[in-house]
């Protein structure tokens, strides 16, 4: 490779390692939440599904909800 090539690649991957630092950095920072809200009195792990849920798009997450309720019915947990 040329020294340009090399100097490009050493800048990307310089990159990529300051963008997965931040990257642990905001997990720690969102754990650090859950954490908090677990000392409030919170559930964490309903926070953690609720916010999955607020990702969903509302015609998928009616359709999950849908196969969620049939599966229950079919093992009787409903």
């Amino acid at each position: 490779m040329s020294n340009s090539a090399d100097d490009r690649l050493r800048l990307l991957i310089e990159r990529i390692e300051r963008l997965e630092e931040e990257r642990k950095g905001l997990s720690d920072d969102i754990n650090d939440v859950y954490t908090e809200a677990k000392a409030t009195g919170y559930d964490a792990k309903i926070i953690r599904q609720i916010v999955r849920l607020r990702k969903m798009k509302p015609d998928d997450r009616r359709e999950m909800e849908s196969i969620l309720e049939t599966y229950k019915n079919a093992l009787g947990l409903a």
